[in-house]
């Protein structure tokens, strides 16, 4: 198959004009038997509203680190998160997390579960359950309200995380390596999905993945992050046509990306 898409390499990030998310500096470190550990230095990174930017590097970069950070889980030991012009300081409603581990309350049902974040801002009971039959029928949960997550597939509680993220509304969409623990045929499904409802609802999202056709496949520009400490070593703006199913996946100019990404994550 032929393509025109040409993939761009920057050895540093564009600034853009009025990013939504700004990384100024960030480092931190861990206390370990040993010492400390820097895991993150010196990291900038700019995010333009609605862009979904996938993180990937070598294990132990600080890719996860940088999400709790920009959570608001962890205070960086230097640096600064800036949410448009306003610093976050703490866990912000405005920037939701969505993790590998589903992190479902098990006692709860699915829409008790999706209805969680909304109960702790005092919404009204009746107003609550419309938000949450809404999002659980935009991940195709209709039906399942009623079930606990022990009676779901790794993929449907997934669904429901995702669900539960943007019951809140938040305005950037953290998901660190969310689709990492569910086969491949789920995984492919759950990555069409993402991409349908992120065009829907125009979050911005940051991805943290360890796979590269994941990155390919989803973003709109990829950070390549050095070895420990992690930096924002290279970006790659995506330019391969949507949608990336497997014709995309098996041209030339799809692999020579892998390729090059691939080259760019072992140099580390």
């Amino acid at each position: 198959m032929e393509t025109n898409a040409q993939i761009s390499f920057a050895e540093t990030s564009v600034e853009m004009t009025n990013p939504e998310l700004r990384i100024n500096g960030v480092s931190h470190f861990f206390a370990t038997p040993n010492g400390f550990l820097e895991v993150l230095h010196d990291l900038d990174l700019e995010v333009a509203k609605g862009e979904f930017l996938c993180i990937v590097g070598s294990s132990g970069c600080g890719k996860s680190t940088l999400l709790n950070i920009v959570a608001g889980f962890i205070q960086p030991i230097q640096g600064r998160i800036f949410l448009r012009d306003e610093e976050v300081l703490n866990v912000d409603p405005r920037i939701g997390m969505i993790f590998q581990s589903y992190a479902l309350f098990p006692w709860k049902t699915v829409v008790d579960n999706v209805e969680f974040g909304l109960k702790m801002k005092h919404v009204a009971p009746s107003e609550r359950r419309k938000v949450a039959e809404k999002y659980l029928a935009l991940v195709n949960l209709n039906g399942c309200e009623l079930m606990y997550p022990d009676e779901l597939s790794g993929g449907m509680c997934q669904r429901v995380a995702l669900a539960r993220a943007l019951a809140n509304d938040p305005e950037i969409l953290l998901m660190d390596e969310p689709f990492a623990a569910v086969d491949a045929m789920t995984r492919q499904s759950l990555q069409d999905q993402t991409l349908s409802i992120v065009q829907v609802t125009h979050k911005t999202v940051l991805f943290v993945t360890h796979s590269l056709d994941e990155a390919l496949i989803l973003s709109d520009r990829i950070v390549v992050m050095s070895a420990r400490p992690g930096r924002a070593k290279v970006m790659v703006k995506n330019t391969l046509p949507r949608p990336r199913r497997v014709d995309i996946q098996l041209s030339d100019e799809y692999l020579e990306s892998k390729r090059r990404i691939w080259s760019l994550v072992e140099k580390g």
